[in-house]
């Protein structure tokens, strides 16, 4: 078998997300149909990120395994030409060993989550940004961000059907910048609870609007009560950004046996 990696682009809306469910199509399942059409055998991709319906991405890593080698352009080539016409797109394919694998190898996860902040309802961002017509202070939401830096128990900002073993996270990063009316949240982590981000962004979106106190958000977080804290902010304004490997995708150390 000869494993592939996957950099993989999509627009979440129409989609229940990255994994393979019965409601819906899921960017999984159009993977491996594709890969299905491209190669004529079935094969499992499996993503570092387990992104929820209406989610986005523009950096989930993926894999899969194809009996025979290809080489990486056609791999991408042929998976983008039968993904047609959905919103999915793999930017970039490589041959990784295949001690390789795009969820368990991954060092580091970093979501973008994206406001708009003003009154005017969305027309080019409809679908794919959180529109909050309040003014939002960014420097008091950059303060509540500082309290939620390092490891902790996120109990309270953690989805009630999470199947996580432990609610303890290590937050490596909170950036919150301004740019005319659009506010950019990013977050890095090892890992995520479910929801974790949309539900730290809610109650940001609190504290910018100052119905919480910046400080507040630490009383929240050591309560371990999801009550506590604000509402999970919409789908659509969350984007997996990127997923980061202590090697550089797992590369073959000898290229793919040729075809006999």
């Amino acid at each position: 078998m000869t494993r592939y990696k996957l950099l993989v682009e999509y627009d979440g809306h129409g989609l229940v997300g990255w994994q393979r469910q019965a409601n819906g199509p899921s960017v999984q399942e159009l993977i491996e149909q594709a890969a299905e059409k491209f190669c004529g055998n079935t094969t499992v991709c499996t993503g570092a990120g387990r992104t929820d319906a209406g989610v986005h991405a523009l950096g989930q890593v993926a894999h899969l395994d194809f009996a025979m080698p290809f080489s990486a352009g056609t791999v991408r080539d042929a998976l983008n030409a039968y993904l047609r016409p959905a919103k999915v797109t793999v930017l970039e394919a490589e041959l990784v060993s295949e001690e390789f694998h795009s969820r368990f190898s991954a060092t580091k996860r970093e979501y973008l989550y994206i406001i708009v902040n003003r009154r005017a309802p969305l027309t080019l961002e409809q679908g794919r940004a959180w529109l909050v017509p309040k003014h939002l202070d960014v420097k008091l939401m950059r303060a509540a961000g500082e309290h939620l830096l390092g490891k902790h128990d996120f109990t309270s900002f953690r989805a009630a059907e999470c199947q996580a073993k432990s609610p303890v996270k290590t937050m490596d990063k909170i950036e919150i910048s301004r740019h005319g009316e659009t506010i950019q949240i990013t977050v890095e982590a090892r890992s995520f609870l479910h929801r974790q981000v949309r539900n730290i962004v809610g109650t940001l979106m609190l504290v910018g609007t100052g119905k919480l106190q910046s400080d507040e958000v630490k009383i929240i977080l050591e309560k371990k009560d999801r009550t506590e804290a604000g509402p999970c902010a919409p789908a659509e304004g969350l984007y997996l950004k990127a997923i980061s490997y202590k090697h550089p995708a797992g590369k073959l150390v000898t290229p793919p046996p040729k075809p006999t």
